[in-house]
């Protein structure tokens, strides 16, 4: 029963659409219906600005972060926290406010593996940043980043009591999902018509 309830919250947590919430509140715009019209982050960063953008960030990968947290403090372990991480990263991408559409699962990953693997986590965030530093794409980033995920997992030691085979389970499952959510950008990057990165 106590697994089912933190389920429930990790999902109720996950499905919280900060980017949408945020630039209605702030700029009365729905960020779905500007730039790429995704709920996330990179595109609240795009049509709001760095301020709002950076805040969509950090709230989207504390939804991430804090239920394998919050459960973990009430004595959940090993490999139940993977599965309330998990369904916090579908609650983003398959938001229940948003119709079940969201965001590309990019920042609450970050938050979910942050606190589960944090060494990986850390690792894959300077990953991303030399990735986007140099080609100024940050879908290019995510996509390399989401790829390096289950490589590295297999190779770091597990943290939090977790076990190895459904860690790389499920970071192979949330790597394959994230590269699918951005379909549309790998399009436009074969094309060579995706937006890059500019600091406003």
């Amino acid at each position: 029963m106590e697994l089912i309830i933190f389920i429930i919250i990790g999902y109720i947590l996950g499905a919280l659409p900060n980017g949408v919430w945020i630039g209605k509140y702030f700029k009365g715009i729905d960020i779905r219906e500007h730039g790429s019209k995704n709920s996330g982050a990179t595109n609240a960063y795009r049509v709001l600005g760095p301020k709002f953008g950076i805040m969509v960030l950090i709230a989207d990968a504390l939804k991430g972060f804090l239920p394998p947290f919050i459960a973990s403090k009430f004595g959940v372990a090993g490999n139940s926290l993977l599965l309330i991480g998990m369904i916090a990263i579908i609650g983003h991408t398959l938001s229940f406010f948003l119709n079940f559409k969201g965001g590309k699962g990019v920042a609450t990953s970050l938050g979910v593996f942050l606190f589960l693997i944090p060494q990986v986590t850390l690792t894959l965030l300077i990953i991303f940043i030399v990735v986007v530093a140099i080609t100024k794409y940050i879908s290019l980033g995510s996509i390399i980043a989401a790829i390096m995920l289950p490589i590295l997992t297999y190779f770091y030691p597990t943290q939090n009591g977790l076990d190895k085979l459904p860690l790389l389970l499920m970071t192979s499952i949330i790597g394959i999902f994230v590269v699918y959510k951005h379909k549309s950008n790998i399009e436009r990057l074969l094309k060579g018509t995706e937006n890059k990165f500019k600091l406003k």
